[in-house]
């Protein structure tokens, strides 16, 4: 590495992970109306299960995967081969500017990717699906079944977060962005990190600067807003989740009905570290929208699992 290239920024995606192994039904490339292509894998159960990931069988809905910032829906791959090996197609996007999808010209904001989302689904055939959301996938989740109600069966909700205040460290968030966006002018595309990855080439650090940068002024959501929610939820987060506990209760006290889930000893990352945690909270969502179990009796407690 020359002596006046900057040190390689530091990786911000939690590898390593184990990717899906369930067959690859097929993979969608949806092209926006900026001229973006979102990339969404469809993964089907066997043929004997008498159900795709590109036609839902009447009370099999699929279960639509939203990932972190920085990630691909690799991410999931423990709960994809679950879900699958149970019966249960899954459509896991790559978000915007992540993963095999590309950037387009449009301002980058939550509600952009959560459209993304909508036309995977228009361009799969999918009606209505249950929605695993992680961390900026959680937020984008909590605006599509806030907004779009008549599409959205269940919402599994990890890690999300309200507004920009809702992460505490936005000065070591903002020094990160900073790291890569000093790479995008004068870092050494041939440098290999210790274990010997690649470098970033310069697009893909511009790339993770402005994902770094979209969560310094972003989400703006209205706790009150999250009242318009009507799906069986459940928000859950690790208990050492550099999200503050009461940010996830405020989000779980305002969606009507919602149940709270923390997990001992985990931080942020749920569906790399307790992916058995995610999974089982994931079912009994699904399990209250599809077989009409009224949590409403009951009262919210927060559950450890």
């Amino acid at each position: 590495m020359s002596n006046d290239a900057p040190a390689l920024p530091e990786r911000h995606v939690p590898r390593p992970y184990a990717r899906p192994t369930a067959p690859l039904d097929r993979r969608l490339q949806v092209k926006t109306p900026d001229g973006a292509r979102i990339s969404a894998f469809c993964y089907a159960p066997a043929a004997d299960a008498a159900v795709t990931a590109n036609a839902a069988t009447p009370g099999v809905l699929p279960v639509l995967m939203l990932h972190g910032n920085g990630e691909e829906h690799g991410i999931f791959g423990v709960l994809v081969d679950a879900l699958v090996a149970c019966g249960r197609p899954v459509v896991a996007v790559d978000s915007r500017a992540q993963g095999t999808s590309t950037r387009g010209t449009a301002r980058l904001t939550y509600e952009l990717m959560a459209d993304d989302a909508l036309a995977v689904l228009d361009t799969a055939g999918l009606a209505r699906v249950h929605v695993l959301g992680f961390s900026d996938g959680a937020i984008e989740g909590l605006l599509l079944a806030r907004d779009h109600a008549e599409r959205i069966a269940s919402l599994m909700s990890v890690g999300a977060n309200l507004s920009p205040e809702g992460i505490p460290g936005n000065d070591e968030l903002a020094e990160a962005a900073g790291e890569w966006e000093a790479w995008t002018t004068a870092g050494d595309e041939s440098a290999l990190y210790e274990d010997g990855t690649p470098a970033p080439s310069r697009r893909q650090a511009a790339q993770m600067a402005e994902l770094l940068r979209l969560m310094l002024v972003e989400p703006h959501i209205e706790a009150e807003s999250l009242g318009r929610i009507s799906c069986p939820c459940c928000v859950m987060a690790g208990e050492l989740d550099q999200i503050p506990a009461d940010e996830t209760r405020l989000i779980a006290r305002s969606i009507p009905g919602s149940r709270l889930a923390f997990v001992a000893d985990a931080d942020h990352t749920l569906p790399k570290v307790a992916p058995e945690a995610v999974l089982r909270e994931l079912l009994v969502t699904i399990a209250e929208a599809e077989q009409g179990v009224d949590w409403s009796q009951f009262p919210r407690s927060v559950q450890r699992v």
